[in-house]
């Protein structure tokens, strides 16, 4: 056991060098960047709703639901991001790997724990137009948030279950911007620097009641308070020569301007309820509001957005034809499927950037104690081609394994 509980520390360790994840999306200019986590594959293949327990998956999004779990848990997550990208200019397209989440669910009777990380939000974009007088501008950016969290859900009875996690959350973001006017010699370079650091709390409940013999009725709720992020932020300014076919070189680099800020992530409610019959099918939905209206940008320059309260609506669920058949293997496949629809709470140039998305896809069974590999595609649309504004058409194909194993078991023979 000790070499297990070794091993996935290394892993974890080793996963934040890897976390600081790329995206397309031009809308990662703004806030934090890209919100990226929907929850593991098998919640986000249901429109990421999470209100019920579950025995053999990890629920990160729902820390009331860790005592559920019967076996030690460890899961890993990925997609991969196709985009098309529309705009008044024109069409690109993109393409992305990425790891979604590693998190480990430990079952302690009527407790439960889990920890992992998550790469949480992402800035990735590289861009580039010209002026009508030639004037050429490039924009591009990396970097990300994390989050390392540690949760524990306790159940209280056979029909209700508390949950409270904690979360570190790091990471930097570097945004570079180029402009060089035509018969100018030189151009110049702006590039922006945040550290940004902070801890954040969730509180959940989960209230599970029979509604007939073969029915099960759920309900939960799950509170995310205001929180704060420090972004200590370096910007530098220097004069560059710049070419088409080289990076540009500096020439004149100006003295860096500091500044640091606080970044509020605002506060955050979902409610969900659902029904189904154990083992056989799930059907829920769920409503999550948040307080974006409080967010802000890492710099207070920028003068095109502003933030309006957001929302989620999400249903999702599950069916198995016969999960304890021995003769027929896709009768114990899972079969998942969801739709959720976002008001991110951004409004660009006057226009409102909402976000929706269709998933469907499947848990395999694999070899040993309920471990399986679970697959499936998501197809979304977010923003508008409208006020010189992008429309981003995008396809994840998702992936993740997850492990079950027996952990904390007294030896009968040394």
């Amino acid at each position: 056991m000790i070499k297990k509980i070794n091993l996935l520390l290394l892993l974890l360790c080793s996963m934040v060098t890897m976390a600081q994840q790329s995206t397309s999306s031009p809308y990662s200019f703004y806030g934090i960047g890209d919100i990226k986590f929907k929850g593991t594959a098998e919640n986000r293949l249901m429109g990421s709703i999470s209100m019920f327990p579950d025995s053999t998956h990890v629920n990160i999004q729902n820390p009331a639901a860790y005592p559920s779990l019967n076996l030690t848990t460890y899961t890993v997550g990925g997609s991969f991001n196709s985009s098309r990208l529309n705009s008044f200019y024109g069409n690109e397209k993109a393409q992305r790997t990425t790891l979604d989440y590693m998190a480990v669910g430990i079952p302690m009777k009527k407790m439960g724990l889990g920890f992992g990380l998550i790469p949480y939000s992402a800035v990735g974009y590289r861009i580039r137009n010209t002026d009508p007088d030639g004037t050429i501008h490039r924009y591009n950016a990396t970097g990300g948030l994390n989050k390392v969290f540690v949760g524990f859900g306790y159940k209280i009875n056979n029909n209700l279950s508390l949950g409270a996690d904690l979360q570190y959350n790091f990471g930097r973001i570097e945004t570079v911007g180029i402009e060089k006017i035509p018969e100018v010699q030189l151009g110049s370079q702006e590039v922006n620097t945040s550290d940004l650091s902070g801890v954040n709390f969730d509180l959940s409940l989960m209230y599970k009641r029979k509604i007939n013999s073969k029915i099960d009725g759920y309900a939960s709720l799950i509170l995310s308070p205001q929180s704060n992020l420090t972004s200590k932020n370096t910007r530098v300014v220097s004069t560059v020569l710049y070419s088409d076919v080289f990076d540009p070189q500096n020439y004149d680099v100006f003295d860096p301007i500091y500044s640091k800020n606080t970044i509020k992530l605002p506060a955050k409610a979902t409610i969900g309820f659902g029904a189904g019959h154990a083992k056989k099918w799930m059907l829920g939905t769920e409503f999550t509001f948040q307080q974006t209206s409080k967010f802000g940008n890492r710099y207070n320059d920028i003068q095109n957005v502003e933030y309006k309260n957001a929302f989620r609506y999400s249903l999702g669920g599950y069916y198995i034809p016969n999960y304890a058949s021995f003769s027929n293997y896709l009768k114990k496949i899972t079969y998942r499927g969801g739709f959720r629809y976002e008001d991110t709470g951004m409004k660009i140039n006057n226009e409102t950037i909402r976000d929706y998305a269709f998933s469907a896809g499947m848990g395999l069974p694999l070899g040993g104690a309920f471990s399986n590999l679970n697959l499936g595609v998501e197809y979304g649309r977010r923003g508008t081609a409208k006020a010189l504004l992008i429309e981003e058409n995008y396809t994840n194909v998702i992936l993740s394994v997850s492990l079950n194993d027996r952990w904390f078991i007294k030896r009968k023979y040394d």
